[in-house]
């Protein structure tokens, strides 16, 4: 998160990392939590989402939970407090990317025409030695 601080007459941005613990309410009032321990010190803070103080939201990483609030986080050191994280496979980012190359140059595409004729469905042959169901004729 980059959030604006003005002093005075100056404004300048200070960047927080940190691990988002709730979101709470629900349109113009909603808010989230973040939460960070940094040199033995833990810091919370909460901030509007739709604050114009916040200049920037960044995800650097999403992880798998089974609770909405990780206020448990609050009390735990170490290596318990991570959060498994959630990895998007190779082959999903592959075909994002085709999704977002095939919506570019879909513009730029030659049209296809339409032909004259149909093509008929292949019916289903029986397989060698096999005797043709009595059903499909």
């Amino acid at each position: 998160i980059q959030v604006r601080i003005i002093e005075g007459d100056k404004e300048r941005i200070q960047s927080l990392t940190g691990t988002v613990i709730a979101r709470k309410g629900s349109g113009i009032s909603e808010t989230f939590s973040i939460y960070r321990v940094a040199y033995g010190v833990s810091m919370e803070r909460v901030f509007p989402l739709h604050s114009p103080r916040i200049a920037k939201i960044e995800v650097l990483r999403k992880g798998k939970t089974r609770r909405s609030k990780l206020y448990f986080l609050r009390g735990i050191q170490g290596k318990k407090a991570r959060i498994t994280e959630r990895i998007m496979s190779s082959a999903k980012k592959g075909k994002i990317s085709a999704i977002v190359a095939d919506e570019e140059t879909v513009d730029h595409a030659p049209e296809m025409h339409a032909t004259d004729h149909e093509v008929e469905p292949k019916m289903a042959e029986p397989k060698e030695g096999e005797e043709p169901n009595k059903n499909d004729e």
